[in-house]
């Protein structure tokens, strides 16, 4: 056991080494979805199919992944995290093999269920509660680079799937990503060790339910808002991470700086996280939120008057440096208003509406794209779910800032 490194900690170069392990597996895990989004063109062609049904498959990952994680965060606290990842390897590599099959059905079975609910399920929700158990100090900041795999997967297997399938064809690209996700997870999940014990408690109940209150308002409405928030901000964060490189071949720009440009978009994101976090540990979670929503709402408003190639370059960094540090945000406001006992299933809640979002946002952008023949209203409504979005954060961070002056004129 290597040597903790704080007295009365659990952090030591242990935790890192956890982490570490954690980020690895996520960046080959989430690069699954990416090969539908890549080859939405091609895989809607192939299957003479509308592209909103090629989406619907892309976008049921998201809401399988929310919905199978609290399932799964339950089985990882009765078997042991290692067992749950490589179950979820093996699930996400027969979800590729099916979708593979070249049926419409197929695509959407393998997605939704296997790649999504069993598979993806078992590694992100479960790995986040995994790896913070390995920490008491430095937390933000590992769940936050943890996170990161998502965009680590978006700059390195984009480029990749889309020379895959220009070679080789959509279905074998899948086959071939399922045999690298089985070599690559599996060993990794190995060195998956239990967290070690807490050494120490966050606070008093009473004291963490005081925090739950502090917007004067049912603790439940605030979940409620806070989950419409995550929905509505995650509608319009679906649309150009599912669309871009489709976007790009209707304007004529070639699949490849499509599908760079979505590698830059992600690797923007990436960078950013981290200054994200470090913003939301002085401003708050809410705040934070507000700032990165705000930040999204300009860059998605961007893309429904850009059509040049260095345009939409611009356009697509300036997205993932918005919007990379939102989930995140609602993890901390959680933390921040809620007690620590409580986080097991409003975390997770709030997650699962996220992902519905994202799912419910890659399938509406391809269904206004089949009616209107352009993306340019799909770009339109998304911006208008951030409006309503930052119209209840604004309502939270109004609530939040009044008992903050109450406090101060009569002090607890």
């Amino acid at each position: 056991m290597l040597a903790r490194r704080f007295p009365g900690s659990i952090e030591s170069r242990s935790s890192w080494v956890a982490a570490s392990i954690t980020l690895a597996i996520l960046s080959f895990s989430y690069g699954a979805p990416l090969i539908v989004v890549v080859g939405l063109k091609p895989i809607a062609a192939s299957l003479q199919t509308d592209r909103s049904v090629v989406a619907l498959a892309a976008s049921l990952v998201w809401l399988g992944t929310g919905l199978g994680g609290i399932l799964m965060g339950r089985i990882a606290d009765r078997i042991g995290m290692r067992q749950v990842a490589i179950f979820g390897a093996a699930m996400t590599a027969l979800g590729l093999a099916v979708s593979a099959i070249g049926e419409s059905w197929s695509l959407v079975l393998g997605s939704a269920v296997l790649i999504g609910f069993l598979g993806n399920s078992a590694h992100f929700p479960p790995l986040v509660t995994y790896v913070s158990r390995w920490f008491d100090r430095r937390r933000g900041t590992a769940v936050a680079l943890i996170s990161s795999g998502q965009y680590i997967a978006g700059v390195v297997w984009p480029t990749v799937f889309e020379h895959g399938i220009d070679a080789f064809g959509w279905q074998a690209t899948m086959v071939g990503f399922a045999v690298v996700i089985t070599a690559a997870i599996v060993p990794l999940a190995l060195f998956l060790r239990p967290p070690p014990p807490p050494v120490r408690t966050e606070g008093s109940a009473a004291h963490l339910r005081r925090r739950a209150q502090a917007l004067r308002l049912q603790p439940n409405l605030v979940q409620a808002l806070l989950c419409a928030a995550s929905f509505l901000c995650c509608v319009p964060m679906a649309m150009p991470a599912g669309h871009l490189v489709a976007f790009c071949s209707d304007l004529g720009i070639p699949a490849a700086q499509g599908a760079a440009m979505l590698s830059v978009l992600l690797g923007c994101a990436f960078i950013s996280r981290m200054f994200w976090g470090w913003l939301t540990d002085r401003i708050g979670g809410l705040a934070a939120v507000f700032a990165g929503s705000a930040c999204q709402a300009l860059a998605i408003a961007a893309f429904t008057v850009t059509q040049s190639e260095a345009g939409l370059f611009a356009v697509s960094a300036a997205y993932g440096l918005g919007f990379s540090g939102i989930i995140p945000a609602y993890v901390v406001a959680i933390r921040d208003l809620f007690p620590s006992a409580e986080a097991s299933w409003r975390v997770p809640t709030l997650l699962f509406t996220g992902m519905s979002g994202m799912a419910f946002g890659g399938w509406f952008a391809g269904a206004l794209y089949d009616h209107f023949g352009f993306y340019a209203p799909a770009y339109g409504a998304g911006a208008l779910f951030n409006l309503a979005n930052l119209t209840v954060i604004g309502f939270l961070l109004a609530r939040q800032a009044r008992q903050s002056r109450l406090r101060a004129v009569i002090p607890a």
